[in-house]
Formats: structure tokens, C-alpha cells, sequence
């Protein structure tokens, strides 16, 4: 899980964008449109970053597609140390 947080956050385009969304999931779960007006990004790229923290086990949803609420996995907040210390490097 290391490696992929590493990679998914640091090694390709959009890794600022996905930090971003991983601290505010942390604050609390929310839905697609409620990121993107807390972070002030566009909603398809908000559902864009999303679908690649999902599809790498990094967030899950719960509920249907429109309205779903997005949280951190239990594998990510298990690896959070790892997440803090790319978040200092990104910041």
C-alpha cells in the first residue's frame, strides 16, 4: 500500500489534487459536489481523482453513484503515517 500511495500521490499528474481531496475526506466523508466546491475544483476532475483513489484502494463509497459519500479505506488510515509524510513533501 506504501508504494501505491507513493505513486498515486507523488509519481503522476494530479497528485496535489488528490492530497488535497484525501485531507478534506479526513476532516469528514462527502459527496462528489461538496469537494468540489470546498477545494474549488471542477466537479468532473473531482469525480476524475475520485475514481483513480478508488480504483487504488485509497477511498470508498458508499451509496449510489450521483449521491455517494466518499471516505478513506481502513488500508489508507492504516498507512496514515505514510500519508502525512507525503502530504509534507507536496505541500
Amino acid at each position: 500500500m506504501e508504494g501505491v500511495l507513493w505513486y498515486v500521490l507523488t509519481g503522476t499528474r494530479g497528485g496535489a489534487n488528490r492530497v488535497r481531496l484525501i485531507r478534506t475526506l479526513n476532516e469528514r466523508p462527502r459527496n462528489a459536489n461538496q469537494l468540489a466546491e470546498s477545494l474549488d475544483l471542477d466537479y468532473k476532475t473531482v469525480r476524475h481523482h475520485l475514481d483513480v483513489l478508488m480504483d487504488n484502494g485509497i477511498v470508498e463509497n458508499s451509496g449510489d453513484d450521483y449521491g455517494a459519500v466518499y471516505l478513506l479505506t481502513d488500508q489508507t488510515r492504516q498507512h496514515w503515517e505514510t500519508v502525512e509524510e507525503i502530504m509534507e513533501k507536496v505541500d
